[in-house]
């Protein structure tokens, strides 16, 4: 594949005199040795298959270095490919055996014997050479006089001219004779590419650099590089230099190559992937990766380039819950719920939600299949696996025989199958229904002797309902709406500010859950594990969560949109706000955000236009200047009137006053409208 001359320059040395590239003329491969040896290029193109390596029975021949050099192979005066010429450096192992008579006689052997010391030696020299996408091998014969036989010692060399490669490609090389002594000789080698194309990043852009001539015509071209299976084109264009190809950064994968040519015929294509080891490549990657069902027992993860992953079967309960393993665990060739890469969850996905059709009050059945044909039935719940039968006093427990029946007569629908175990899926609405059945009996019951007694003592039951109706409404306002506070811990006095709120919301009826109390909790069990029990708890209870905005909370939540994972870093033993985003974040896109969650951030740190605006589909109060409507959006339904509500609203303000000042005014700096340094304050 011929190339211009000018361009083979561009890409070795701004002149070629400078590296002085000996130039081969013709498109023949050649061979030529050292000094005293004989060599033939028996085959330039043999099927590469390694020979067996077998115990030397004599002296053998074998490489002992591989040495390569760059070279011009040019059918025309000024078109020209880079070659590689490859030299394999040859040395004597192994010995002549002894005469069997002159070991044990010590004699002198029969003179035919030593017929062997004075014959040349010959062996067949394999090289292979590649260079995706080709493969190349190559078979030398090479013979050395019985005079430079000396065992352990170099005997020369045998050069074979050329293999050709592209500008820029890396190229392996590796070397063995036949008789096989050792092990073959390998080597790696990364060719000149072609300086004029530059890679530059500006910001969220990346700049393709094109630095030719303006009356060169060349070729680009962007691909998707596949391990299995052709290239996936993604653009191609004829151009004219010099150009700048601008990319955005969302648009990089791993595998996305660079494509270059001149357009002259036969010209040699540069090919780079300068995007391999970029963060944000990786990050656009799991974006873009999709995991797909197929039948109940196979998967397809769909990404733009082939990737390393790890796949688990777990399973979830209904909640939000992580999910957790199975215990025993099944094989999982063929199946995942997540896949890992480099020890962090990158994707995660349900599979048989949308097989089970609606979603469903089941429970799921572990089969564990040991020798002799003995199996074991066990129940996932949040709790663990419980044995079936069992004692135990968890749902699954109390209702193991039907459960076990259900499976013997088919009404449990299977998930998977293995030689380990086996995953059942059962239904448990009908065991449901009839314990709803049993409750309304009993209701009915209750009601049919309450009204009996109101009849019989008509005035002591007015007198009787009164104070009941009088402890209700008294325990409810006591008892008051849950919320729960979410911040980031931004510094210490942002959390000392966070701390007084939520001590000032306790003082009303209102429920506060706030990680400040709770980090002997969240040490033992992890941030994402106690804000998971937290909002589930809450929101189960009718209550409010509360996304308290500060700068560095709005930095987390728009790295995670931008992102699509969690924010640089390890959860921190304390970080309830970093954990809880995985989870936040699908109520605000799925539309489930209104009603069950409020915003607020306070006046004089952010303003409220400042929070992403995904999250200000609910409201977002600024605070204190917006007290009593944000007080009126956590105590909703039971909102009290206009004139207590107000009251509520100062009483917090006075509680969070001290706070605020010493959060925006700490000790030793100046009272805002007092001045600094001599004079200051006297009227001076």
């Amino acid at each position: 594949m011929p190339v211009p001359w000018f361009l083979l320059s561009l890409a070795l040395g701004r002149s070629p005199i400078v590296l002085s590239l000996e130039r081969l003329v013709g498109p023949q491969d050649a061979t030529h040795c050292s000094p005293g040896l004989s060599c033939h290029l028996w085959d330039s193109d043999i099927l590469c298959l390694p020979g067996d390596i077998v115990p030397a029975s004599g002296p053998v021949l074998a490489p002992t270095h591989l040495q390569t050099e760059l070279v011009l192979r040019c059918r025309k005066e000024t078109y020209c490919d880079l070659c590689v010429r490859v030299a394999v450096h040859l040395a004597v192992h192994g010995h002549w055996e002894e005469p069997e008579d002159e070991e044990k006689f010590g004699g002198a052997a029969d003179p035919g014997v030593e017929e062997p010391r004075n014959a040349s030696l010959q062996a067949q020299v394999v090289l292979s050479f590649q260079a995706y996408p080709t493969t190349r091998c190559v078979l030398l014969e090479v013979q050395v006089p019985a005079a430079l036989v000396q065992f352990g010692q170099s005997v020369g060399s045998v050069v074979y001219d050329c293999f050709e490669a592209a500008l820029g490609s890396e190229v392996r090389i590796w070397s063995y004779t036949q008789p096989r002594y050792e092990k073959e000789l390998n080597l790696t080698q990364q060719l000149p590419a072609l300086p004029w194309l530059n890679v530059s990043a500006d910001g969220d852009n990346v700049h393709l650099i094109l630095n030719v001539s303006e009356e060169q015509h060349f070729g680009l071209s962007l691909y998707w590089n596949q391990v299995q299976g052709p290239p996936k084109p993604r653009w191609h264009k004829n151009l004219t230099g010099p150009q700048i190809i601008t990319l955005n950064h969302t648009d990089l994968v791993p595998c996305l190559c660079i494509q270059v040519w001149p357009l002259e015929p036969d010209s040699v294509r540069t090919n780079i992937c300068p995007f391999r080891e970029d963060p944000r490549a990786h990050q656009n990657l799991w974006r873009a990766a999709r995991l797909r069902l197929l039948t109940l027992q196979s998967w397809l993860l769909d990404a733009p380039c082939s990737l390393p992953a790890e796949a688990a079967l777990c399973w979830q309960a209904p909640g939000g819950d992580p999910c957790q393993p199975l215990v025993p665990p099944l094989s999982w060739e063929n199946v995942t719920v997540d896949v890992n890469s480099w020890e962090q969850l990158q994707l995660q996905e349900c599979l048989w939600a949308d097989s089970l059709g609606p979603l469903k009050d089941d429970v799921l059945l572990l089969e564990t299949r040991g020798p002799q044909d003995n199996r074991s039935l066990c129940a996932l719940e949040p709790s663990g696996c419980t044995s079936l039968p069992s004692k135990a006093s968890t749902r699954a427990a109390r209702l193991g025989e039907y459960l076990l029946q259900d499976l013997q007569s088919g009404q449990c629908l299977q998930l998977w199958d293995d030689d380990l175990g086996a995953l059942w899926a059962c239904s448990m609405d009908k065991y449901i229904h009839k314990r709803w059945a049993l409750l309304w009996l009993a209701c009915l019951l209750f009601a049919a002797a309450l009204s009996l007694i109101l009849l019989l003592k008509k005035d002591h039951a007015k007198g009787w309902l009164r104070l009941l109706k009088q402890d209700v409404r008294s325990g409810a306002a006591a008892r008051g709406r849950a919320a729960l506070l979410l911040y980031s811990a931004d510094d210490s006095g942002f959390e000392r500010l966070v701390g007084a709120l939520a001590s000032a919301l306790c003082q009303l009826p209102l429920r506060v859950a706030v990680d400040l109390w709770s980090r002997r909790e969240m040490s033992a069990q992890g941030p994402v594990a106690w804000f998971h029990a937290q909002r589930r708890q809450t929101l189960q209870e009718g209550g409010v969560v509360v996304l308290l905005f500060s700068p560095g909370a709005v930095a987390l939540c728009s790295e995670w949109l931008q992102d699509g994972v969690s924010a640089p870093g390890a959860h921190g033993p304390h970080d309830a706000f970093r954990a809880s985003l995985s989870c936040v974040l699908p109520d605000f896109l799925q539309g489930q955000a209104p009603g069950r969650y409020v915003g607020a951030c306070f006046d004089r740190l952010l303003h409220p236009d400042s929070v992403p605006a995904l999250f200000r589909t609910v409201p977002v109060f600024s605070l204190p200047s917006q007290l009593p409507d944000f007080l009126g959006a956590l105590q909703q339904p039971r909102t009290p009137r206009p004139r207590r509500l107000q009251e509520r609203a100062e009483q917090v303000s006075r509680a969070l006053q001290p706070a605020l000042d010493s959060y925006f005014h700490p000790p030793g700096t100046p009272a805002p409208g007092r001045g600094v340094g001599p004079g200051a304050g006297d009227g001076t």
